[in-house]
């Protein structure tokens, strides 16, 4: 076992629901978690498919509740983006880009492919310090509530079970290979270093 806790980032494309989910869950199970976006902007889901509401990442969540209940108070209280931005605003402040952030973490979950791609491009880029290892695993959560609860909670499993391993690097692809297994999801996994 680790002799510090896991340091987790979750990251999904805009740091609302997948990741901010996972947040959630692995912070109230005592996991040391940051969450973050990959996009360029933050995009939540507008009046039609083709009018998404595009916000910048230093929005706070309170400001995109109080645009959005200004804007159709009905629309976004039935389709759950009023009650998802309330949850995130109660875990931090705005959104995050994980580009911008230079913290060292031993573990990075991604929630969809191309996030993923863009974390590997990103961690490739910078140059390397301490040649401390991070894991980037990449687990594809739809994005809608129902899918981010299940994937949160996945990730969850996923991080007590890295967390309870005796050698963290050896043992990570037997790991992922159970958990594919028993979710029938597939999981994509690359070392980079710090």
């Amino acid at each position: 076992m680790p002799a510090h806790p896991l340091r987790v980032a979750v990251v999904c494309s805009s740091n609302q629901n997948r990741s901010m989910e996972a947040h959630n869950i692995l912070s109230k199970r005592g996991f040391d978690v940051r969450s973050f976006g990959t996009g360029t902007h933050v995009k939540l889901p507008g009046p039609a498919p083709d009018k998404p509401n595009i916000f910048d990442f230093k929005t706070t969540y309170e400001q995109m509740y109080n645009d959005l209940v200004r804007k159709d108070k009905e629309l976004y209280t039935q389709n759950g983006i009023l009650h998802m931005l309330d949850r995130n605003k109660r875990i931090k402040t705005r959104p995050e880009r994980f580009q911008s952030c230079k913290e060292q973490f031993d573990l990075v979950i991604t929630c969809e492919e191309r996030v993923y791609d863009q974390v590997l491009e990103d961690l490739n880029s910078r140059e390397q310090e301490s040649l401390q290892p991070v894991h980037v695993i990449n687990v594809d959560i739809q994005d809608n509530h129902e899918e981010a609860t299940l994937g949160a909670f996945l990730i969850c499993e996923l991080c007590q079970c890295i967390q309870h391993t005796d050698d963290m690097e050896n043992e990570m692809d037997e790991l992922l290979q159970e958990f594919e297994e028993k979710s029938h999801r597939p999981f994509l996994h690359t070392v980079c270093f710090y």
